[in-house]
């Protein structure tokens, strides 16, 4: 088959045009600087232009783009889109029902909520990940004291300047005071986010004043989804990822890696961002304990950075989230805490029964090479796009 890849700046390019190519498919990337616009005359004269005659099989892309589902509508091309970040707002767009959309989603309680309302365009399916790579990796050498630790965390902690909740400073004092005791409430909760269902209308009226927001014509996303997804849980991540952070680095030597090289926990060490490809499967290889702290607007999906832990051979500690358990046994490919305390005692207990840790690692990293590369995930895919 012929395929055009949108290529955006993503993580993954590397492993899809490998696995294609690998399988006997034509890999045609493209790109234009519009793609994340709604509507936008250039992008759409630029894809045509670059399709022209050529007969495409389909298109793919990571995520979601509006502009894309539509040019590939017109165009008569199959749109093949793999979500790989939640939330992901250009989701909820009319296009979505393109019949050429085949939208595939990792987090199954979201997809469920479209499926059964109706969209029929959407499937469930949870992230590929390349888990042959680390073997390649660890022939070669690599910073040792750098990327080797005895718990590390890599990812964001959302403590950026101008982040969306700081938008927020302006509120009245009833407004900041539910707001907080919502997050209190829900950072109490594994596995289930009702944040969105308890903003009330006076709330959600006094943030419209403060921050307004309005769903584009093309858009059929509500306040109340943008106002709890990406304003209220990246907050609340953010504080759950330093509480947690900082009781964990109270009792063992934890390395941070993360965009923001100011970003402090108290007797923790801040090595500042690592390379997806060069650099963080070292990490998650030779971390004797990787934690996973999942953005709260996840519902239930298994994030990418948890398949890519397991994928390198890591040991992975992670919240609980409900899709793990379709693919993967608790204390035996994983491990989960429930709570600070859980966490905090699950980090002492692994890091003194190296046995037993190691060989969890080893489960979960050939469950993963088994069942969730990027050559079976295309296979499955296909299937459904194309079937015989």
């Amino acid at each position: 088959m012929r395929i055009l890849y949108l290529d955006w700046p993503c993580f993954g390019k590397v492993d899809v045009q490998f696995t294609l190519e690998q399988a006997g498919h034509e890999f045609v990337p493209f790109f234009h600087e519009g793609y994340q616009e709604r509507n936008s005359s250039e992008f759409d004269k630029a894809f045509r232009e670059f399709v022209g005659d050529t007969h495409y099989d389909c298109c793919f892309s990571f995520n979601y783009f509006h502009i894309v589902s539509n040019n590939c509508k017109e165009l008569g091309i199959k749109y093949i889109a793999a979500l790989y970040d939640s939330p992901c707002v250009m989701l909820y767009s009319y296009s979505l029902i393109n019949p050429t959309n085949y939208v595939f989603m990792f987090d199954k309680q979201e997809y469920l909520h479209l499926k059964n309302g109706g969209i029929n365009t959407v499937y469930y399916s949870p992230l590929p990940v390349n888990s042959t790579i680390i073997d390649f990796l660890m022939e070669k050498p690599f910073d040792r004291d750098k990327l080797s630790a005895d718990v590390s965390f890599v990812g964001s902690l959302y403590n950026e300047d101008h982040n969306f909740f700081d938008r927020l400073a302006t509120a009245n004092d009833y407004t900041k005071g539910y707001l907080d005791a919502i997050m209190e409430a829900q950072l109490k909760v594994q596995g289930y986010n009702f944040i969105e269902e308890v903003l009330t209308p006076d709330i959600l009226a006094e943030l419209q004043r403060v921050s307004p927001y309005q769903p584009t014509p093309s858009g059929i996303e509500t306040p109340e989804y943008i106002y709890s997804n990406y304003f209220i849980d990246r907050k609340l991540t953010s504080i759950e990822r330093q509480r947690l952070l900082t009781a964990v680095a109270k009792y063992c030597n934890l390395k941070l890696f993360t965009l923001n090289p100011n970003a402090v926990i108290s007797n923790a060490l801040n090595m500042g961002i690592v390379d997806y490809y060069t650099e963080m499967p070292y990490v998650f290889a030779n971390s004797r304990i990787n934690l996973n702290i999942t953005l709260r607007s996840i519902q239930s999906g298994i994030p990418l950075r948890a398949m890519d832990i397991m994928g390198a051979g890591g040991f992975l500690l992670t919240n609980f989230q409900a899709d793990f358990l379709d693919y993967f046994i608790p204390n035996e490919d994983f491990v989960y805490y429930e709570s600070e305390e859980d966490l905090v005692d699950k980090v002492n207990y692994y890091l003194s029964h190296e046995k037993q840790r190691a060989e969890i690692a080893h489960n979960g990293h050939e469950k993963v090479k088994e069942n969730h590369s990027f050559e079976k995930f295309f296979a499955h895919i296909f299937q459904i796009v194309f079937p015989s």
